[in-house]
């Protein structure tokens, strides 16, 4: 039997995406995982083991080499460069990163304030734009800050936009799509490539397979 790979992924509708593509690719995963408190899932027929972090520290746990592969969106791998490899797009969990504002908003200063979750990216989307803006990094309810005046935009996921409307903004520009990434420890490929490698090529047929 092949070593045991161990996988890092968020929680949620990321992980039941991801599990049912590994199911479809021919891994022997449970139909249900018992306990969603759990934080460390066993899947021992399928020589698996699951850790159930945030999205944004997945990339963390594999790079650190604690997990050997994980599952993390496109937008946590623009935001923090890690030395990870990422070798395949998983075309689940689409969404994408938003400018959106009140409507009518009229920039209050010449370097206009921006509030986002992903201060790196946003800073880098308007500079590349030729606009110079002022980033001011938040961890939450993004939406709120240009309805009290903190921002005058916000560069957020936009999924449905059913968030947006309801809090009165409107999308401008489309930063970029986003989907789930299949990332890997560069130690893990070298050490556990032939278990990796098949994953990979198991995925990338399903993936394929669905997008036809």
């Amino acid at each position: 039997m092949s070593e045991q790979l161990t996988i890092a992924m968020p929680k949620g509708r990321i992980f039941d995406e991801a599990a049912e593509l590994l199911r479809q690719a021919g891994y022997r995963l449970p139909d249900a995982f018992d306990d969603s408190r759990k934080l460390i899932v066993e899947a021992p027929e399928a020589n698996m083991k699951f850790f159930l972090a945030k999205p944004t520290d997945v990339p963390t746990y594999v790079e650190h080499g604690v997990a050997d592969i994980g599952v993390a969106g496109k937008d946590v791998m623009l935001e923090d460069e890690r030395d990870v490899y990422e070798v395949l797009d998983l075309n689940i969990s689409a969404c994408y990163l938003a400018v959106a504002s009140l409507p009518g908003q009229t920039p209050s200063t010449i370097a206009p304030k921006v509030a986002s979750k992903y201060p790196k990216t946003a800073a880098k989307y308007f500079k590349e734009q030729g606009e110079q803006v002022e980033v001011i990094k938040l961890n939450g309810s993004i939406e709120l800050a240009p309805l009290v005046g903190l921002a005058d935009r916000i560069v957020d996921i936009v999924s449905t936009g059913g968030t947006l409307r309801e809090n009165g903004l409107v999308e401008t520009e489309e930063v970029v799509h986003i989907t789930s990434r299949l990332i890997v420890n560069p130690v893990s490929y070298r050490v556990k490539d032939e278990a990796i490698e098949e994953m990979v090529e198991r995925l990338a047929s399903v993936v394929e397979g669905d997008a036809e």
